[in-house]
């Protein structure tokens, strides 16, 4: 029998918020953490805009020496972790340290870094890379900072599957609970790829929608006139531990997972299958997973990542899983306001969900404002909406045909 998995402490990174409560909140009213880049000059950028983290002040949480010996993507998991760890209430010095491990997802690493040191090189030559360069830019540096901070000396790696990956991350850590390798562990997402080559590289693809003289209406899923994503940065990490475990404890408990379920399109490198029947396989799966019908599924935080091809297939894709009860749940993209922040998304995008069925409210789509008669279901389109929330889904879709959905809800008796 699968051991029983419950969150218990959530941590943010965004655009628009790096404190829990204050994101909700101002998901709740509206606001957009969608800007001209600051952390750059575009002045020669197609693109000029994003969810950059601009106005944070991680000196609180990491000394100035390590500020400099870790790459952005690691700060923001630092950040978001040690939130979560603090909101949870666990004090790793009294758990068993092989019971206790990470699980990250991140798309794309220390994009930072390579840049940094891919100039060093071609301008001042080879002997003036840094030392770090190796330990900063890898895609588990994330994961080995946090294992390091708390000593956690269980299962510990990372997920990358470009969009996907922080719900891969969270999907892999459920079921390491479930089989009993570990009691706890920290999962989510990072990613810092809004950097000058990250922007570049997307802007060229034209993946990235072009509203330079209106950033905030920019992302805008579902609506006709949306004409693609907004690069963000961030990260969401949460903790998750065997229900057990956490009561022993006396952990305020928010959710429980309850499943998980991927899948591959097979089809093409960046855009979605047509018909959504990969991202819709996902999502059966974590039904199926979590021994649920589609009915009982109130509220999905959708991928919705305002690209024309996505928004559509996604639709698709939840019309086929839930029939008739596609146009009774609730959906929305939190990506209206945040962005989109890659292999962080699922992340931040699983805490909102949680204080979605915490708070009973379904959080908003905002820039909704003339729905595609192809997106034709209730996107909760810019004002939030009250409604009991027993059980949600979190959806994950990323570049490669990666698919994700993770089902959490109210504690089951």
């Amino acid at each position: 029998m699968k051991r029983r998995v419950v969150v218990t402490g959530l941590g943010v990174v965004t655009s628009l918020s790096c404190k829990v409560e204050e994101l909700w909140q101002k998901v709740l009213a509206g606001e957009s953490g969608v800007h001209p880049v600051k952390l750059f000059d575009t002045t020669d950028f197609k693109v000029k805009f994003g969810g950059d983290v601009y106005d944070w002040a991680p000196i609180e949480y990491i000394s100035a020496k390590e500020m400099k010996r870790i790459d952005r993507f690691t700060q923001f998991a630092l950040v978001a972790g040690t939130d979560a760890v603090t909101d949870s209430g666990i004090d790793f010095t009294k758990e068993k340290p092989f019971r206790c491990g990470v699980i990250l997802g991140s798309g794309i690493g220390g994009l930072t870094e390579i840049e940094t040191q891919v100039g060093r090189l071609l301008n001042k030559g080879p002997d003036r890379v840094s030392a770090l360069t190796i330990p900063k830019l890898m895609l588990n540096a994330a994961g080995g900072n946090l294992s390091i901070k708390y000593g956690l000396r269980g299962i510990n790696y990372t997920v990358a599957t470009a969009c996907a990956s922080a719900t891969n991350a969270i999907g892999d850590a459920l079921k390491v609970i479930q089989d009993g390798t570990c009691d706890v562990m920290l999962t989510g997402g990072t990613e810092a790829a809004l950097t000058p080559m990250g922007l570049s590289g997307f802007q060229n693809m034209r993946a990235l929608s072009s509203r330079n003289d209106n950033p905030p209406a920019a992302s805008r899923p579902f609506d006709v006139d949306r004409d693609g994503f907004v690069l963000s940065e961030g990260a969401g990490v949460l903790v998750l531990e065997e229900l057990e475990h956490a009561k022993s404890r006396g952990a305020e408990i928010y959710c429980e997972v309850f499943g998980f379920g991927a899948s591959a399109d097979a089809s093409h490198i960046t855009q979605p299958d047509d018909q959504g029947s990969g991202a819709a396989r996902a999502m059966s799966e974590a039904l199926a997973d979590a021994g649920m019908t589609p009915e009982q599924v109130d509220y999905i935080n959708a991928h919705g990542t305002s690209t024309p091809l996505g928004d559509k297939a996604e639709t698709q894709a939840v019309k086929r899983v839930f029939e008739d009860h596609a146009y009774k749940v609730s959906l929305s993209s939190t990506k209206s306001q945040v962005g989109h922040s890659l292999g962080a998304s699922g992340g931040i995008e699983l805490v909102l969900s949680i204080k979605a069925i915490l708070n009973s409210i379904v959080p908003p789509t905002i820039n909704l404002d003339t729905p595609d008669p192809d997106c034709d279901l209730d996107y909760t389109p810019n004002t939030p909406k009250d409604r009991e929330i027993n059980v949600a889904m979190s959806n994950s879709f990323g570049f490669g045909g990666h698919n994700a959905s993770v089902v959490v809800g109210k504690l089951r008796d």
